[in-house]
């Protein structure tokens, strides 16, 4: 059963306020309530506060070794099926039943948001959703698709609507018949003694795992896939001419790449972008959905 975070289980002193309690009970950006008790648990952890300090140098001195090295081995050599299934044995015994959740959700909420951006535009667009209903389903190379799939729905966006001499435009009564809340339970993600790892120490230690095992391009484009939170931010505020939710998007301009020493850091942050923004597509479908106050 899912505890009650501390933040929430203690009483407001005020004279020592918890930081925590403050950010859960701010409501001024979208966000699943679970969501935010998910997250802001996984953040208040003690994994976060002293594990994560040792843990994000060592990544990123890791990464750049494993650059110096990959300058002498073959360009296109890449072990993908052993990093997912390291990435799964990873998350399934040592990752916080919260960091799991979180993980698992990105996938299917990065499926929906595509998919409600190709539902809504003007032209034909395909899609590839991705629904892991359990961490075992990452082992089939889950991670390195999710990015293929951005740039490919991106490109293959792009060209109809140059192809049709169209653009995206505002939609009065947008498709959001696909935003939904994902069929996955928190209370189901393993919780053995061991699974303590937070969210971003995990994602600091996989980074470097990630660029080990994969080749140099694929590791480039997955790091700056994180740069197209503004451009998939920007489609979503143009089908719904909602362009001011675009503020808390932050992961920079995607022309301009940024270093992946930072990747770990800025893949929290595309969590992050991408649960709001799926949090504020189901406020969206649920006022459009309730019914209205008899006149």
């Amino acid at each position: 059963m899912t505890s009650t975070p501390d933040f929430l289980s203690q009483p407001h002193d005020p004279r020592d306020p918890n930081p925590w309690l403050a950010l859960y009970l701010d409501r001024s950006t979208p966000i699943d309530d679970e969501v935010k008790r998910a997250w802001l648990a996984d953040s208040s952890s003690r994994s976060r506060q002293y594990i994560l300090p040792f843990v994000r140098p060592l990544a990123r001195a890791l990464i750049v070794l494993f650059q110096i090295a990959k300058v002498f081995t073959p360009r296109k050599m890449a072990f993908s099926r052993t990093l997912h299934r390291l990435l799964a044995w990873g998350m399934e015994h040592f990752i916080r039943p919260e960091a799991n959740w979180l993980i698992l959700r990105h996938f299917h909420l990065g499926s929906q948001v595509l998919s409600f951006i190709a539902r809504n535009a003007p032209v034909d667009v395909p899609t590839n959703p991705l629904r892991p209903d359990r961490i075992a389903d990452v082992r089939e190379d889950m991670f390195l698709v999710h990015d293929l799939n951005l740039y490919n729905f991106i490109i293959r966006l792009n060209q109809a609507l140059d192809a049709e001499g169209a653009r995206l435009m505002p939609v009065v009564d947008p498709d959001l018949s696909m935003i939904e809340r994902p069929a996955l339970e928190l209370d189901a993600m393993p919780r053995r003694w061991r699974n303590v790892l937070d969210l971003q120490s995990a994602i600091e230690l996989f980074t470097p795992i990630y660029q080990l095992l994969l080749t140099d391009d694929d590791f480039w484009r997955a790091t700056n896939s994180l740069q197209l939170d503004e451009t998939i931010g920007i489609y979503a505020a143009t089908l719904l001419d909602a362009r001011e939710h675009l503020i808390l998007v932050n992961n920079k301009h995607p022309l301009l790449p940024m270093s992946t020493l930072r990747a770990g850091y800025r893949l929290s942050l595309h969590g992050l972008s991408t649960e709001m923004l799926h949090a504020f597509l189901m406020q969206l479908k649920a006022t459009r959905d309730a019914p209205s106050d008899a006149t």
